[in-house]
């Protein structure tokens, strides 16, 4: 990050921007219609300006709409996944956005909310088209910038989707996938920040932030050892520092936001006379406001209120952290994932600059009281701890932070599953 910051009054951003994107309908229902009948188009969440569709290889077909925001950029609304079978999309998330890029200095004389405190919904930049290839930049309205066409959707090859050998015969059922790809380039200081979701056919939610740009050229003062010798000998000091990445998901599984959130732990037992390890799982419903700490053979899962997959299970998305580096810090960066009552004056994980009222907290911590969850807000906390390092320059090369929403038991069986092997639900043969 660079000293000295743009400062931005605390204001609350707007709901900004236009242009058409890669589709021309966004939905989550659809109306009944009379047996043997195509089914009716789902019916748009937002005005075409606002809308996002994309069809990947294979028919899964993703549907949101989006807005601008100045304090927290690029925002997804109504985000629905339809995979091939389902006669109707499914909801997925209402609402998914950053909420907070907080970049701690080492040597303490430093400390910045990129989001609320130093100007980043303000700091869009214009893409130009090498930089969205096979896609669609869209125009953005920013206050006191103007239009900038910073919004990109595409595609993007992800290499196998699957890959299955028969037993007999030598056929081998294999497909190579696509990505929809939504992104935007945010400028704080020296710093870029790409921020890109990513939709994958088989109902894989992708969040990364990736920083590049350039290393803040007043920050190369780490001459108490907290930072990295850049250049030649050892002149030049560039400061480490954090990136706590913090994103906020509203879920609306099946259109509902009152979906349950579980915790599940695997514990490993060793060999016990020569036997093998065994392993056993359990599951503790998160009843209450949580801050919760990633830990080996643990993970979350947000499961619906009201829907189930044709196999009778209720559908759910797992919370699939990336790595990181937890910044003990400040009490709102030591926990890895929040889960909240949903608020709309919560928006900023730290910062927070809406009114909640007289003395109210301003960081996710505080916000995690012990109240029942009957509509949770997800809050992931993904951090890097940034040792410059000589290649760094010049510009610096994308490092990225990031974690995934996989899909568990959306759907009865794999969305992208081949006609001839659709029979196999369950038990497979023993040969293929």
């Amino acid at each position: 990050m660079s000293v000295p910051r743009l400062r931005r009054a605390r204001r609350r951003g707007a709901v900004l921007a236009a242009g058409a994107l890669l589709g021309t309908t966004v939905a989550t229902t659809t109306a009944a219609t009379p047996a043997g009948a195509a089914p009716a188009p789902p019916r748009p969440d937002c005005s075409a300006a606002y809308r996002i569709e994309s069809k990947l290889d294979g028919g899964t077909v993703w549907r949101m709409c989006w807005r601008y925001d100045t304090d927290s950029g690029l925002v997804l609304d109504k985000v629905t996944y339809q995979p091939p079978g389902e006669p109707a999309p499914i909801r997925v998330l209402n609402s998914a956005k950053l909420a907070q890029i907080h970049v701690p200095y080492d040597d303490g004389n430093a400390e910045y909310d990129d989001l609320t405190g130093a100007g980043f919904g303000w700091g869009l930049q214009n893409l130009k088209p090498g930089e969205c290839p096979g896609g669609t930049i869209t125009s953005v309205k920013v206050p006191e910038v103007g239009k900038v066409n910073g919004l990109c959707t595409t595609t993007r090859a992800r290499g196998h989707a699957y890959r299955m050998a028969a037993d007999e015969g030598g056929k081998v059922w294999q497909a190579q996938g696509k990505d929809l790809l939504v992104y935007t380039v945010n400028k704080v200081g020296w710093y870029e920040y790409i921020t890109e979701w990513r939709f994958s056919s088989d109902g894989t939610i992708g969040a990364n932030v990736g920083a590049t740009g350039s290393l803040s050229p007043v920050d190369y003062n780490a001459t108490d050892g907290r930072g990295w010798p850049i250049g030649k000998g050892a002149r030049d000091y560039a400061t480490s520092h954090a990136h706590n990445v913090f994103w906020k998901l509203d879920f609306g599984l099946d259109g509902s936001s009152k979906g349950r959130i579980e915790q599940y732990d695997s514990k490993v037992t060793p060999p016990v006379r020569g036997g093998s390890p065994t392993v056993k799982t359990t599951r503790t419903p998160v009843t209450r406001e949580l801050a919760g700490d990633a830990k080996n053979m643990r993970w979350w899962r947000v499961v619906s209120a009201t829907g189930k997959n044709k196999d009778g299970h209720a559908r759910s998305y797992e919370i699939v952290p990336g790595h990181t580096n937890t910044y003990a810090g400040r009490p709102f960066t030591r926990h890895d994932v929040y889960f909240t009552q949903a608020r709309a004056c919560e928006q900023f994980a730290s910062n927070n600059i809406l009114n909640c009222g007289p003395n109210a907290p301003d960081s996710v911590d505080k916000w995690v009281n012990g109240e029942t969850l009957t509509n949770p807000a997800v809050w992931v906390n993904i951090g890097f701890h940034h040792i410059a390092r000589d290649e760094d320059q010049q510009p610096m090369p994308v490092h990225w932070q990031g974690f995934q929403l996989a899909p568990r038991d959306v759907t009865a069986m794999n969305p992208l599953t081949p006609a001839d092997l659709a029979g196999q639900n369950g038990a497979p043969r023993q040969r293929s």
